[in-house]
This record gives structure tokens, sequence and C-alpha cells, in this order.
């Protein structure tokens, strides 16, 4: 009597199919022996013998581009490793993506008994690789690290019990590392410079004595760019005024509208459903920070450093009161549990100023689908949808400056008690089987 290895493969196909989406050209290379356990919807499949190694010429003959290729069961058993991931250098298109999935080490020596007593199929794995070798491998072969991380410590159905026992087991052991099965998310280090269009987003709530000289501060760009008003419901004259400053900058491309809904978040959506660039900037109206940064934000991108780009007000010295005591003690709470959660050190999660391409949009729409708490704000859900399916991500520092006009538009207590049961929601999205 052999351990089933339907619950774990289930649970490892639920896992893959965050990274594969409609319009994506994807390969799967899996183990001959376990190629019936493989969600085949949607992606290429390519089935490789693990104990013949003849069998992986398969990968030298592929002629094919791709998005994205995924190593199921391969990575380990292979005698050539660099050469396998360089030979997949050729199939990947510019900014493709590999992830390799593999065992724990950690669990290296009970499964060799499990196997040993009969209770466990062979693997036929010649090494469990520890993660850090993993990237030095990667690195060598020319591919930049995005996420390595685990899942899966207890995958037994066990008479119906057995997920709630799993998702518990994940959570109680979060930051050690024992999830059976291990990822290895990489994107081809290929960079070149490309000039894209731009969108700017202004949300704009009793902002009034703000837009005109956020407006005229803002660069003027050699490329396509448009500038998008969202004004929510106010007690000044924002959309009055905005309307105005639309129609006296007639050499500038600019949309103002009122928002459907109230709320920054809704006036985020709404903007980037209108807006046509190709990166995507958001900006807040208040001039905290120095519209004029938007140009740096732009050259990470264009330069191909990354695909989102985060700003931080936690670097410099403040403006005396630009941010109170309790929001500041907040932020930095916020900024070590996310940096936590996503395995990415951020400095600054709830700055206002973000910058990214427009094909994450889709990842965006993906991650608001499986969450049950919404953001209220939208720096979780940009952050958080990047982090989720693999985008990079990286900081720019800004100068935080003192308001100018009016007051800030968020409750502090209200929303930050909505943040907390947002972040209990992506906890068993990013660290469980959930």
């Amino acid at each position: 009597m052999k351990i089933s290895r339907k619950t774990f493969y289930k649970n490892h196909n639920k896992e893959l199919r965050k990274y594969f989406y409609d319009e994506i050209n994807a390969l799967h290379i899996v183990a001959e022996n376990t190629a019936a356990l493989i969600d085949t919807k949607h992606i290429e499949i390519l089935t490789l013998n693990q104990n013949n190694e003849e069998d992986f010429k398969k990968i030298n003959n592929l002629e094919s581009k791709f998005d994205l290729i995924v190593l199921t069961d391969i990575f380990e058993v292979s005698n050539d490793i660099f050469n396998l991931v360089s030979n997949l250098k050729n199939n990947l298109n510019t900014g493709g993506k590999l992830l390799l999935t593999s065992i724990n080490p950690k669990w290296n020596l009970l499964f060799r008994l499990l196997e040993t007593f009969g209770i466990k199929r062979r693997s036929y794995i010649n090494s469990y690789i520890n993660p850090r070798n993993v990237s030095n491998i990667l690195e060598s072969a020319g591919y930049e690290n995005l996420k390595n991380y685990n899942k899966q410590i207890f995958p037994f159905k066990l008479f119906g019990i057995g997920t709630f026992l799993n998702i518990s087991l994940e959570l109680i052991f979060v930051y050690l590392n024992l999830g059976i099965k291990t990822y290895f998310l990489y994107e081809l280090k290929n960079k070149k410079y490309k000039r894209l269009s731009k969108s700017i987003i202004i949300p704009a709530k009793n902002e009034e004595g703000n837009l005109e000289e956020l407006i005229s501060r803002i660069p003027k760009f050699d490329e396509d760019y448009e500038i998008l008003i969202s004004c929510g419901p106010s007690k000044d004259k924002t959309f009055e005024k905005a309307k105005s400053i639309q129609e006296i900058n007639t050499d500038l491309n600019i949309q103002t509208f009122e928002q459907t809904r109230n709320g920054k978040a809704n006036a985020v959506w709404e903007a980037i459903d209108k807006s046509t660039g190709e990166i995507i900037a958001i900006l807040d109206s208040d001039i905290s920070v120095d519209p004029e940064e938007l140009t740096n934000f732009f050259e990470i991108i264009e330069s191909g450093s990354c695909d989102f780009v985060n700003g931080t007000r936690l670097m410099y010295p403040m403006e005396k009161s630009a941010m109170r005591f309790i929001n500041k003690l907040g932020n930095r709470s916020f900024q070590f549990i996310i940096s936590k959660l996503i395995n990415t050190n951020l400095s600054d999660t709830l700055c206002g100023t973000k910058v990214f391409k427009r094909s994450n949009i889709k990842n965006l729409k993906k991650w608001q689908s499986i969450m049950s708490i919404s953001d209220p704000f939208c720096d979780f859900d940009l952050i958080f949808s990047n982090s989720y399916y693999g985008i990079k991500i990286l900081e720019y520092p800004v100068h935080y400056r003192s308001r100018k006009y009016g007051k800030t538009n968020i409750s502090r207590f209200k929303d930050g008690w909505r943040l907390i049961l947002y972040l209990f929601n992506s906890m068993l999205l990013f660290k469980t089987s959930y």
C-alpha cells in the first residue's frame, strides 16, 4: 500500500494555475510517471522519461518560443542542470519566465526511508538541491530570481479534514519553510531600453487648491502621455477646477471625470479602465510627492529593470507634519509584515505613488477575484497582485512633503481594521494551499 499522490498533485496544479492565463504561451515539462496527474488545460505538455537521459534531448529540439516554461519532477533528476536551464533560454521570449518546481530538501531523509520500506513510490531524484544553490546556478545561466517559496506540509484527504489540517500547519510553520513542494520563479535577463506611452492617474477628492500647481509641475514627456483626473464627491469644487484645467491646457491630453462610487481605490480602478498608456502611474493630488519624480519612476521601467516601481517615503527625512506619528508607526508595521508575507523587502507599502506596466492589470483583476476583502486604498491590491503572480517590484525613494491645502481623506482606524483583515486573507493565499 503506497501513499496516494492525488491530493499532492491536485494542490500542485492549483498553485501552477495562477501563472497560467488565457493569452499566455506556456510549456509544461513533466516526468512521464506523473504526467497523468498534471492538468493539461490551456498549456502545452512535454513528457520526459526520468530514467533516460537521452530523452532529455527533446528539450534541445524544441522550436517554439514561450512566455513561461514550467518544470515538474524534472529539475532534480537531470545530470546536467546548468545545460538544462541554459538550453531553455533559446525557447523563451523576451522577458520570459522559468518556473522550477522541486522537492524541499528538508524532507530528503524521510522520503528516502519511506521509499526504502515501500510506502512511497521511488522518485528517481539524483539530488535534493538547496534553494540557495539553485539561485546560484540560474544566475550563472543568465536568469534573475523573482521569488522562491514552498507549500504543502500535509497533502492528504484524511477523511475530509486533510485540507484544513494542511492549511493550519502551513500557517503555524509559515516561516520555517517546511512545505514539501518548492517553487523557484526566474526571469530571463535580456533587458532592453524602450520608450513607452504613459497614463498618469490622479485621484482627487477635496483637492481644489492643489490641482493647478500639481498639473503644472508634471513633466512634459517626449512620447505619448495622458493625464486622468478621477474626481470623488467633494465638499469643495474639485471637479469644476479639474474641468477648468482641462479646458485651459489644450496642449495636454487631460481627461476629467467623476467617480461613480466613493473611495481612492475606486477612483484608481475606474481611471485604469479609461487609460490607454503602456505604463500607468498613480500620483496623489495632495502634492506630498514631487510630480517631477515621475521621470525617474518611468525611467526604471523603460530601462527594463522591473515592471513595477513602488515609491517609498521612509528613506529621507520628512517635512514637519507631513505624516503623523501614528501613521508612521502603522506604515512601519505594515511594511514589516508585508515584506515577510511576500518575501520582498519593501520599506513603504502605503506610498500613493506607484508606477507599473499595463500588462500587469490582468494579474490585478485575477487577484481581486480571489480576495474576499476589498482594499480601500488600492496600494495593497497593486503590491500583492504583482508579487503573487511573480512580477518584480523595485522601490524608488521620494521626499515626502507637507500638505499645502486641505486635509487627508483617510479614516485611519476604520480603514486600518480593513487592512488588517485584508492581510489575513492575503496570508492564506500566499502561504497556504488555500
